[in-house]
């Protein structure tokens, strides 16, 4: 246990972050859920959006340090792929 008062504020600290974390990664694992299940369920308009809606969510947990720079656009990039894969029309990416 935190002894000195700059211990036991860093422990407040981290307490708190690990919740905002814990919901970031969460909605993180939310929207790519919803752009995979639209990719399993064959539906291209659906995929779309979904990617649309779950791009910059990742951008913004790798801003934030919840998780890499480089996992978020891996997972970008192949979330992309394969809804590209799905027809012909191109998905701008940043």
């Amino acid at each position: 246990m935190a002894n000195t008062t700059s211990a036991k504020k860093a422990a407040r600290k981290t307490l708190r972050r690990t919740e905002i974390n814990k919901s970031r990664r969460t909605r993180l694992k939310t929207e790519v859920r919803r752009v995979e299940e639209a990719i399993a369920a064959g539906n291209k308009e659906q995929a779309l959006a979904a990617l649309k809606a779950a791009e910059p969510v990742l951008a913004r947990t790798a801003q934030n340090g919840v998780v890499h720079k480089r996992t978020a656009r891996r997972k970008i990039s192949r979330l992309s792929q394969r809804v590209n894969a799905m027809g012909a029309s191109v998905v701008p990416t940043r």
